[in-house]
């Protein structure tokens, strides 16, 4: 099947021929002619299937071939995604996909000059791609004019909602015209994504690509059992091969990002952090360069890399297990995207048994055990650390939206004076 069978616009056509591709991926063959029917669409696909243009592209072909009259320009098309990551790897993919046409967009999103963001508003663009945040911030302040909209894009649903952004799409919506074509994609499809969809879609037709909230089948998938205080000596001598040549570690918290970075780096290993206390401009360049290969590691809590659309990951590490086993199919779908192969690494303590037997009934499988030849696990932890784990113990954690955001006080000076001793990993403590 090519492109040129899905109803496509010549100039579209034109502009993915220019981009390189000729065969659309399985979620672009079954949506695109459903959108171009006008139908409402729910679709249900993993990250890294091509799901970005199996909207765009039919989009772009209605908008094109409607023949509206450009002298009275309004937002016709309104994408809402969950954080500014996606929405920018979203208008970079109707730059590529619209480069024959003269359609304009405008982003709406926080950490952005809102100044900006009003005047490319007022003047009168094509499509509208957005945070729910500032979107409804700029709404209530009159900024944003939808009376002419056609179409609705509400792309990882699932990760909006555990974020916690529904009241914001629910008065959104609600203030759109009743007439347009509604679309709904997400990676899973919990109850809570269910009732919000009923709420906004008309009869949608329903497309699935690939096993719901399953890993791709070409990620290799390994616990690596450690103690907390050996997890960067782990990873440091890990990266010593070679092969882990574009890696993503996930870690619960900006300040467990900001510390491992920091201890990367002073191994001598290119590393940068994103997180939410990261400027966008600062985040930005941490992903110019990974994808460019200027670092070797990048860094990132679960809610600043979702939606990353980075091509030839290698390896993933959960150094910190993932609070949820939904965030932890979303964490490994960083590799092995598009049929390509991929290697998923999580760290497991002792204190990561609950979830795991969870992640493995989600999963549906029983992830494999390996252990680094020539790593010495019997490093002891420093008096520091067993303090506090065993005289102050940590509150119990049960999301990963909640790990972001959580503080951590007095266990991250302890974190800081354990990572001054991390140094002799290999070395075993003399005995007196």
């Amino acid at each position: 099947m090519s492109f040129q069978s899905l109803g496509l616009h010549d100039r579209i056509l034109q502009a993915t021929d220019d981009a390189g591709y000729s065969q659309p991926t399985p979620i672009q063959a079954k949506t695109i002619p459903a959108i171009l029917s006008g139908r409402d669409l729910i679709g249900l696909a993993q990250t890294g299937t091509g799901k970005t243009a199996a909207f765009t592209l039919p989009l772009l072909s209605q908008l094109v071939s409607s023949n509206h009259d450009l002298t009275e320009r309004a937002a016709r098309v309104l994408i809402i995604a969950p954080t500014r990551e996606l929405v920018q790897q979203i208008n970079q993919s109707i730059r590529t996909y619209g480069k024959f046409t003269n359609l304009r967009t405008a982003i709406v999103m926080g950490g952005a000059s809102e100044k900006h963001q009003i005047e490319k508003l007022q003047s009168n663009v094509d499509i509208v791609i957005a945070t729910p945040g500032r979107l409804m911030a700029l709404m209530k302040d009159g900024h944003c004019n939808f009376g002419k909209l056609t179409h609705l894009v509400l792309d990882e649903a699932d990760r909006m909602l555990d974020m916690g952004f529904l009241p914001d799409i629910q008065a959104i919506t609600e203030s759109l015209p009743k007439r347009r074509q509604s679309l709904l994609f997400s990676a899973t499809f919990p109850q809570q994504v269910e009732r919000l969809a009923k709420t906004i879609l008309k009869d949608p037709h329903t497309i699935e690509v690939g096993a719901r909230s399953n890993p791709a089948e070409t990620v290799d998938q390994y616990l690596y059992p450690v103690e907390p205080h050996l997890k960067t000596p782990l990873l440091i001598e890990l990266l010593e091969d070679h092969q882990f040549f574009s890696v993503i570690a996930f870690v619960r918290t900006r300040e467990d990002a900001d510390l491992l970075t920091k201890d990367l780096r002073g191994a001598g290993i290119d590393t940068e952090a994103i997180h939410s206390d990261r400027s966008q401009n600062h985040r930005a360049r941490a992903l110019r360069d990974f994808k460019a290969s200027k670092l070797r590691v990048l860094v990132a809590t679960d809610i600043a890399a979702r939606g990353l659309d980075i091509p030839n990951v290698t390896h993933v590490v959960n150094y910190d297990f993932p609070g949820q086993s939904d965030d932890y199919i979303h964490r490994i779908g960083r590799t092995g995207r598009a049929g390509a192969e991929g290697c998923a690494i999580t760290f497991l303590t002792e204190n990561d048994g609950e979830r795991l037997k969870k992640l493995e009934r989600h999963i549906g499988k029983t992830l494999a055990k390996r252990f680094l030849d020539g790593f010495n696990y019997k490093v002891p932890a420093p008096e520091e650390e067993k303090e506090r784990r065993f005289v102050k113990r940590q509150p119990k954690r049960h999301s990963s939206d909640r790990f972001e955001n959580s503080p951590r006080g007095k266990a991250r000076k302890t974190a800081k004076k354990t990572t001054q001793k991390r140094t002799d990993w290999r070395k075993p403590k003399k005995r007196k």
